[in-house]
């Protein structure tokens, strides 16, 4: 059961339920071992009033734990069913075909995929890449969805997303005269058309953000083509302003089990980007990537970016499935690419 859909079950105002979701209160588990003063506190709210917050998810927990006994757990799956599954399903190309090996083919779905690194070194380059290629046609590899993107840090660029827009209508164009086959993909798609498929967000608080995290899958249950979710970046909000590290930490475990859950319920892709900060190890200051050693298990793949002399390259930092490497990429006008020094066909399947 999500979260939002648990409150919303509770018999409390609008006012109570946005306050439990800015603390950090957004299921009721969370409830379990709480007084009433620890949760006014916390709420700033009277006392009383905490109390019957309390009361109303425990009325609603012993209706749901009515009868758990003869409770029947359904969804069993093989690891062959899901490995036959995985490799039918197409993924998201990076439109470098280096990063794209190392990546197994691409940005994954039904997983969650963190991308960090430096500024300059084109985390929202890729995230608009991305917005873009999730729209690739089925006929031509891709998954011919749309795309959610949510802006913290006011770094998208409409103007950006239209020439990558264009060359991917281009690329695709190429591509699909290539192929040569009497069933090869029409391609009718325009740069305009691009842009209306991706859905952008702008969020100015971390109390927006969680809202939005919350409000997402009935959004995308009304949008079911949406492929790909899309949040730079996820620490923006999280790295001001916040001098209780539990609730910062709290807040972000919801919002990462929120966004796992969403992978895999819409067999869609969650691509979040990370900002650096500096770590004391072993006797010197190194960057590392925010929020974190708890903020790092929230993902299942983690990708970090980073400067070799003047190239750029990927790294493979920790997943289940893929192994450490690096590749290079390149951020030219038509978006992200192949390193310049390695230079190969444009990879769209």
């Amino acid at each position: 059961m999500y979260s939002w859909m648990e409150l919303g079950r509770l018999r409390i105002s609008t006012s109570q339920r946005g306050k439990l979701i800015s603390a950090g209160y957004s299921t009721l588990s969370s409830f379990s071992s709480l007084t009433p003063s620890h949760l006014a506190r916390e709420l700033m709210i009277p006392e009383e009033e905490a109390a019957q917050i309390l009361k109303a998810a425990s009325d609603n927990s012993r209706l749901d734990n009515t009868d758990g006994g003869q409770a029947i757990v359904n969804g069993a799956q093989t690891a062959w069913e899901m490995l036959h599954e995985e490799q039918l399903f197409p993924r998201i190309t990076t439109s470098c075909a280096d990063l794209d090996d190392i990546l197994g083919g691409g940005i994954n779905c039904k997983e969650v995929t963190e991308i960090g690194g430096v500024p300059g070194i084109g985390k929202t380059q890729m995230g608009i890449q991305i917005a873009v290629n999730v729209q690739i046609p089925v006929g031509l590899g891709g998954l011919g969805g749309k795309a959610v993107y949510i802006d913290t840090e006011g770094s998208f660029m409409v103007e950006r997303a239209l020439q990558i827009a264009e060359a991917s209508v281009s690329d695709m164009s190429e591509y699909n005269d290539l192929l040569r086959k009497s069933h090869a993909c029409q391609v009718s798609t325009k740069p305009i058309d691009i842009l209306e498929n991706i859905y952008y967000f702008r969020i100015c608080s971390y109390t927006e953000q969680m809202a939005l995290i919350n409000y997402l899958e009935k959004f995308i249950s009304e949008h079911k083509d949406v492929k790909v979710v899309i949040v730079d970046s996820v620490t923006f909000h999280f790295r001001q302003d916040f001098e209780d590290l539990a609730l910062r930490t709290r807040l972000l475990s919801g919002m990462a089990l929120k966004l796992m859950n969403l992978a895999k319920t819409f067999n869609l892709a969650v691509v979040i980007f990370n900002q650096v900060t500096t770590k004391y190890t072993e006797g010197s200051f190194q960057l590392a990537l925010a929020l974190g050693d708890s903020w790092s298990h929230s993902c299942t793949n983690r990708v970090i970016l980073y400067w070799n002399g003047d190239e750029r390259h990927a790294y493979i930092d920790k997943s289940p499935s893929l192994r450490s490497a690096s590749a290079p990429f390149s951020v030219t006008g038509k978006g992200i690419r192949n390193s310049a020094s390695n230079h190969k066909r444009i990879k769209l399947m």
